[in-house]
């Protein structure tokens, strides 16, 4: 074998979702940031494409941040619609977190992938940013909230027409033990076709 099965098995199965109630104010160096987008950028891309695109916010931008999602969220949830809750989540998170990654999909001019495949390869990015994040013992949330996809958010980001954001990591290292987690086995989501 190339490398170590039984550790490459058990840093998938450790990553976890740590929301940034739970970091610390260790701060998450720009040169592990690096390695996280470095491993991004290895996920598989059909037609290589490479359609994902991000933006980290650090210091200063995690404070535009949060000022941005919560006019966002004023913006689309008016009334009724409005919760307080979600709205001080939202705009209390950037801050909570000493780097949040902006994942963004970057439609192709030509188009000659379909969208699904550049959504796809985008998340597998993603997975690779989380697994690295978990090897360093670095605790990540991708968040993936409705106002992302609001023309105010767009314009913020700088996207172009067809470009999508696909969530926001954010990244910090956990004030308590890591969680433990389970998953059904495959008995139960797997059919065998022979």
């Amino acid at each position: 074998m190339r490398y170590n099965l039984s550790e490459i098995i058990e840093l998938i199965k450790n990553r976890r979702t740590i929301y940034p109630e739970n970091y610390t104010t260790r701060v998450v160096q720009r040169d592990i940031i690096e390695k996280l987008l470095t491993s991004a950028i290895w996920a598989p891309t059909h037609g290589k494409t490479q359609p994902w695109r991000f933006k980290v916010f650090q210091d200063n931008g995690r404070l535009e941040l949060s000022d941005h999602l919560a006019a966002a969220y004023k913006e689309n949830f008016k009334g009724e619609d409005f919760n307080e809750i979600k709205f001080k989540k939202l705009k209390n998170r950037p801050l909570l977190s000493t780097a949040i990654i902006g994942v963004f999909m970057h439609r192709d001019e030509n188009e000659k992938i379909p969208e699904i495949e550049e959504i796809e390869a985008v998340a597998c990015a993603v997975q690779n940013i989380l697994l690295t994040a978990t090897a360093y013992g670095i605790g990540s949330f991708w968040s993936t909230p409705k106002v992302l996809g609001s023309k105010y958010l767009n314009s913020y980001f700088k996207l172009g027409e067809k470009d999508k954001c696909l969530g926001l990591i954010y990244l910090g290292y956990t004030k308590e033990k890591w969680p433990n987690g389970q998953r059904k086995p495959i008995e139960y989501v797997t059919q065998w076709i022979n």
